[in-house]
């Protein structure tokens, strides 16, 4: 086989490995936004429902927290959204990792070039 021949099956093989990047990581976008989460805080007194697009759900409070100030609730809820965030990114982060997986050819550079 002569360069050519092979610099373009080299070339085929990158578009068609670059096709099933954009396929797996379209696959965990939608994934990633159907995804539902509970962040929580104060140990349990605030619960927070949120999706994998960052839209809060629901929130839940525990009735003896409406005893606490102003300040320390606005607090709690504010850490419950970080906390569901947290889940929803290391959701994506753990997803992301099989984008790995698909390998370009060890003589990429000498075929672009």
């Amino acid at each position: 086989m002569n360069k050519a021949t092979n610099d373009k099956m080299g070339l085929n093989d990158i578009m068609k490995r670059a096709q099933d990047m954009q396929k797996k990581l379209q696959d965990i976008q939608k994934q990633v936004a159907d995804m539902e989460v509970w962040g929580q805080s104060g140990g349990g007194a605030v619960k927070i429902l949120m999706t994998g697009q960052h839209y809060a759900k629901k929130v839940v409070l525990d009735s003896n927290l409406l005893k606490e100030e102003k300040s320390v609730i606005e607090d709690l809820i504010a850490a419950a959204i970080n906390d569901a965030t947290d889940k929803i990114e290391k959701g994506l982060r753990d997803k992301m990792g099989g984008l790995a997986s698909i390998k370009l050819p060890d003589d990429l550079g000498d075929i672009i070039k």
